[in-house]
């Protein structure tokens, strides 16, 4: 069968919406990966009904294996660690802590960006759907589901467009569900499944979240 190709994100989400709709969803709150997975995540929030948030998230990677994720960071200094994998790589408390004081860098610098729009949404004892425009490695969406659940969400969802059947694998393990409109065999790349995949911009994403959605 061949695969899907979206005409945009825009579309994308619509389609993921309409997924969605058959899930019996408790309270939920969307949460979008930036910049990527705004766009697909606003007719999601709509179609259920849900606030809108962004989850800001960074990885920490191996060295020199900047793609693999030994832990991963996010708001309020939310630091979670993949303990066996730093375990068996020889990696030092120094140099993961090096690694993970960057990365906190590069998150405060985008909260400081995104929460003028709009503040962090609690998600504590909440229903979680991460939406991003694709997923390949998974890795940065395994970052936002530990740090989701580290910020007290009950359950999570994760939820795109298209997913690599490896990264499905990968994240079945700690997630409630992940629905994805496409999982081919062999991902070549998540742009490859869009006919505009051109990159969001800034505007774009202040556009979505200032747009009014459901009350917390």
């Amino acid at each position: 069968m061949k695969s899907k190709i979206f005409k945009d994100r825009a579309e994308a989400g619509l389609l993921l919406a309409n997924e969605l709709a058959h899930y019996q969803l408790e309270r939920p709150v969307v949460l979008a990966i930036p910049r990527g997975g705004v766009p697909v995540a606003s007719p999601v929030a709509d179609r259920l009904r849900a606030p809108l948030d962004v989850i800001i998230v960074r990885k920490i990677g191996v060295p020199n294996q900047p793609e693999v994720a030994m832990g991963a960071v996010g708001e309020d200094e939310t630091c979670v660690r993949d303990e066996h994998l730093i375990k068996s790589l020889g990696i030092s408390d120094a140099m993961f802590d090096a690694l993970m004081l960057s990365e906190f860098g590069e998150v405060e610098r985008r909260a400081h960006r995104y929460r003028k729009l709009v503040p962090r949404v609690d998600i504590g004892g909440r229903t979680v759907v991460i939406v991003d425009d694709g997923i390949a490695t998974g890795s940065t969406a395994l970052a936002a589901v530990r740090v989701a659940r580290a910020h007290g969400a009950t359950s999570i969802y994760v939820a795109v467009p298209v997913c690599s059947p490896e990264a499905r694998r990968l994240l079945l393990y700690e997630v409630d569900d992940l629905i994805s409109l496409q999982t081919p065999d062999r991902l070549l790349a998540v742009g490859y499944y869009y006919d505009d995949f051109n990159p969001v911009l800034e505007s774009e994403v202040e556009t979505i979240l200032r747009t009014p959605r459901e009350p917390v």
